[in-house]
Formats: structure tokens, sequence, C-alpha cells
């Protein structure tokens, strides 16, 4: 298998596997404190996780791999955890991954990270809002925030890295 190869494979099975942690460890754990009052569901990190390497299929592959990606999450979700608690997940995966890809896609032409930090902050907001809805988990400040919180650390801190690592790789060499 060749190194690109690999490397899709890869993201596609991490992508995945971050969906059905996300909805493992919420099931298993429910709401942690994240800090500063604010609460989260176990899975928060995890599906920021998500939303970051879903950007990365969404460039390379475009958006029905995404969405065929997602709904093998959520069905393996099905078998890890409780089935409302998949459903409830799948449908805020699929409506953020919605709306971050109505901002990303005219945004993208504009560069890259713009559209990521943008797109996800954007579905990262619905997605949250129904996920804690449909799964029956509060709503209120302390909930919604401490998933904003864990979300968007977990989205931003990969980019960012990633713009930089970019970066350093397009330098031309230093010569001696």
């Amino acid at each position: 298998m060749s190194r690109t190869r690999c490397w899709d494979a890869s993201v596609l099975i991490a992508y995945t596997l971050a969906i059905v942690g996300a909805n493992w460890l919420t099931s298993h754990r429910g709401l942690i404190a994240v800090g500063f009052g604010l609460h989260a569901t176990a899975g928060t990190y995890c599906a920021g996780v998500t939303l970051a390497l879903r950007n990365v299929i969404q460039e390379r592959w475009g958006r029905k791999l995404v969405l065929a990606a997602l709904a093998a999450g959520a069905v393996l979700s099905a078998t890890t955890s409780p089935a409302a608690l998949a459903l409830a997940s799948g449908l805020s995966f699929l409506t953020g991954e919605l709306l971050d890809t109505a901002v990303y896609t005219p945004l993208r032409r504009h560069g890259w990270i713009r559209a990521v930090l943008i797109g996800s902050a954007v579905g990262t907001l619905l997605d949250t809002v129904s996920f804690l809805y449909l799964a029956h988990f509060p709503l209120n400040l302390r909930a919604v925030g401490g998933q904003l919180v864990g979300k968007t650390w977990a989205v931003w801190l990969p980019t960012l890295a990633l713009a930089a690592w970019t970066r350093l790789r397009r330098r031309p060499a230093c010569a001696t």
C-alpha cells in the first residue's frame, strides 16, 4: 500500500473511530467537569477531533465520503452505545456537518484555515445544541459552554498546528 493510500485509510478510520469513541465515552461517563464551572459530555474531545478530521476528508474526497463515514460511525456507535444516543449523535453530526459545509465551501476560496475555523464554529454550535437536546442532556449555559470550549480547542489546535507545519514544509531549505 502506498504512503498516500495508507494516510487516506488512516484518516477515514480515525474519523469513524472518533465518532464511536465520542459516543462510547458519553454513554459510559456522561457529563464531566471541564473547568471554569462548565461541563461537557465525556466524548466532547473525540467529537471535536471528528470536526477537524472531517475537514481533511472533505478537502480530499468531498462531502459524499464524509457523509458515508459519518453514517458508518453512527451505525458502529449503535453497537457500543445505546441506540438512542447513537441516533442523537448521528443526527447532530449530520446537521452540524451540513451547516459547516454550507459555510466552509464558499469560504474555502479565501483560504483553508479561515474556512475550517469559521465553518467549524458555526457547525459546532448547531451540533452541540441539537445533540444535548436529542440525547436529553441539560441544555444550559454550563453544558453548552463546556461542549463549545472542548470542541473549539479540539478543532482549532490541530488546525493551527497543521497550518504551521505546512508553512514550515514550504519554506526553502537554508543554504549552508
